[in-house]
């Protein structure tokens, strides 16, 4: 996929690699027995070990491992024996001065990851690391610059992390949008991480950079910590349309950190970028090498859950449909009411999604079954539903309760008659094929009889009147 920076400037083409943080879903962190969790007080998950205190010497959670290990087996990677290494730096976010990460022999690489469109995307490798700490600098700006002072909170200092580098294989923000989703599907489908961008458990850092096609990569710009999709799709658009009239102008990109303004729209520049010498790595004296064989076991991915709902809706399906359905972990539900008969897929879709507790198969089946008999409109059979998923109960006895019963024949077609002979002129122009006047006339049967009639129903009376 191809994609120009912007109108004005054809035949550019954005180059996107993309660092994916992932915290792992891990009762303790990486390396000592303090709690791993979101949202504790300040400070209070912290021991000598994360802290760093002399005399403290770190052991590695096997839980961790394994859980890397899941992630290089979903996304395809050779596993390896790798090394954990000391990564140098001075912020105040790692209280020993230090990150324990993988530096030239990480425990994952050379995978892939296919895209729903079919695109594959490079996966160079997915390594090791303790996550650092939280730095929330106070000031109006929430940044660095203008701040009055800042606070660090260690609770997340010591949070196994695995960072999944991509090759520079993406074209578009777009595109980048398409490879975070499908990589937090997988992550969450091997029980890796709940991947809760708006918590942190999941962050990304992107490597943009222009070049005319067939060219060599141009110097890349990395944007940090996009903390939503749609920053994501925001930011790559932005940065690439900067480079292009940066170097149309003469100018030239310099390889540099820039952190993104959601507000503004915009990137700035942080700092320039660091090299992999300026942070000194050398093996980490306090730990072994690891060279693990452990038997993977993977429930089934998403694309193969996608390509299994796809083939039981068959006809007609639409793709965006089932993506939905399977990133909300509904198609059993949604396989349930097809092999009873109903289509769901389409429903779930539209009403399940982003729902905090979808309902059970049984009543989702018993719903459906009263709208596709005729006992219910679509319209009362998704208020049904809804008090169904809050309340719980048949839904029988809930349309009962809600006062919603199926209209007799002849009222609904007395109705449609008065409907057509209080709009002649509406009437007469139905009759000579402008269809769009069908909704119209649904609408005033739907007013008359307080949502009652089934719309489905009152168009096909208004063919038949047409008909004759």
């Amino acid at each position: 996929m191809m994609a120009t920076s912007k109108p004005g400037a054809p035949g550019w083409e954005t180059v996107v690699g993309l660092e994916v943080h992932c915290e792992l879903a891990t009762a303790t962190k990486l390396f000592c027995g303090c709690r791993n969790a979101f949202g504790g007080e300040p400070n209070t998950y912290v021991c000598p070990v994360c802290l760093g205190l002399p005399g403290s010497l770190p052991v590695v959670n096997r839980a961790a491992v394994e859980l890397a290990m899941r992630i290089g087996t979903a996304l395809q990677c050779e596993i390896r024996p790798s090394v954990f290494h000391r990564k140098n730096y001075f912020y105040p976010d790692m209280p020993k001065d230090y990150q324990v990460s993988q530096y030239d022999e990480p425990i994952n690489v050379d995978g892939h990851l296919e895209l729903p469109d079919g695109s594959r995307v490079g996966i160079v490798r997915a390594h090791m690391e303790e996550d650092t700490g939280k730095t929330t600098h106070v000031g109006e700006s929430g940044r660095i610059h203008g701040a009055s002072y800042a606070l660090v909170d260690y609770n997340r200092a010591g949070v196994p992390l695995v960072e999944i580098v991509s090759a520079p294989d993406i074209r578009s923000g777009e595109q980048a949008k398409a490879y975070v989703n499908e990589l937090r599907a997988i992550l969450v489908a091997v029980g890796a991480s709940d991947a809760r961008m708006e918590e942190g458990s999941l962050r990304v850092d992107a490597n943009v950079s222009v070049r005319r096609p067939g060219e060599p990569l141009g110097t890349r710009a990395e944007i940090k910590n996009l903390n939503s999709v749609r920053s994501l799709v925001r930011a790559v658009e932005y940065e690439a349309c900067r480079q292009a009239e940066l170097l149309e102008a003469g100018g030239r990109v310099v390889q540099e950190t820039r952190h993104w303004d959601e507000s503004a729209g915009r990137t700035s520049s942080l700092r320039t970028k660091e090299e992999a010498e300026d942070y000194r790595y050398f093996p980490e004296p306090d730990l072994a090498p690891l060279d693990w064989r452990i038997p993977i076991e993977l429930p089934r991915l998403p694309a193969e859950r996608r390509a299994a709902l796809a083939a039981l809706a068959r006809a007609g399906v639409d793709h965006r449909d089932v993506s939905l359905v399977v990133g909300e972990d509904l198609d059993g539900l949604v396989t349930v009411a097809v092999q009873a008969g109903i289509e769901a897929l389409t429903r779930a879709a539209n009403e399940l999604v982003g729902r905090a507790a979808p309902p059970d198969a049984a009543a989702f089946v018993a719903t459906l079954r009263l709208e596709q008999e005729g006992r219910l409109t679509p319209t009362q059979s998704k208020q049904v539903l809804a008090k169904v998923m809050v309340d719980g109960g048949d839904p029988e006895a809930v349309a009962r309760d809600l006062g919603f019963e199926a209209m007799a024949a002849d009222t609904l077609a007395s109705t449609v008659d008065d409907a057509i002979a209080a709009h002649a002129e509406e009437w007469n122009r139905y009759r000579l094929g402008e269809d769009k006047l069908t909704g119209f006339f649904v609408g005033k049967v739907m007013a008359a009889t307080a949502g009652k009639a089934d719309g489905r129903a009152v168009t096909a009376l208004l063919r038949q009147r047409r008909g004759s």
